[in-house]
């Protein structure tokens, strides 16, 4: 019989048998052996196109713009060569960018090539003298001049060395 023996030893068996399932029942619930599963679920954090909206219309201030900004995935149109593909013909150069790969291919098409890298990386790699423009095809545009990513810059370096 199954996770029982009448022989001796039988009920030592038997009891592990029970354990086993119990462990197993628990691993199906989503927890380790003895663990409830969470009551609650952990909160995720805004996306890019939430804080975009919020920013645009108000109900969300710079800093915090910044921070979900910084640890956000970033999708950026590519060329043939490594790099940033960049506008020209607008008052300064700027940086096509997305808060996701639909607000991108709205603006490149379906078989367009990007890369993607979060805010922070951004901000680290832009060249001098850049802009960029945030869902350029979105309902919640935003443009960032040279001087905005500068701000952008020295907030981030404030808030990591003090």
């Amino acid at each position: 019989m199954y996770g029982y023996d009448q022989h001796a030893g039988g009920a030592a068996q038997g009891q592990q048998h029970q354990q086993h399932q119990q462990y197993a029942q628990s691993q199906q619930m989503g927890g380790g052996y003895g663990q409830q599963p969470p009551l609650y679920p952990e909160p995720s954090p805004p996306s890019l196109a939430d804080a975009v909206r919020a920013f645009t219309t108000g109900s969300l201030s710079a800093e915090d713009f910044q921070q979900i900004f910084a640890t956000s995935k970033v999708y950026c149109p590519r060329g043939d060569n490594p790099g940033f593909l960049a506008l020209h013909n607008t008052q300064q150069p700027v940086i096509p960018m997305f808060s996701s790969l639909k607000e991108l291919r709205r603006y490149a098409g379906k078989e367009s090539k990007y890369f993607v890298i979060t805010g922070a990386e951004v901000i680290d790699l832009l060249p001098t003298g850049y802009g960029f423009v945030l869902d350029m095809e979105g309902e919640h545009r935003m443009v960032f001049d040279a001087k905005a990513v500068e701000q952008m810059v020295e907030f981030a370096m404030r808030r990591m060395y003090g």
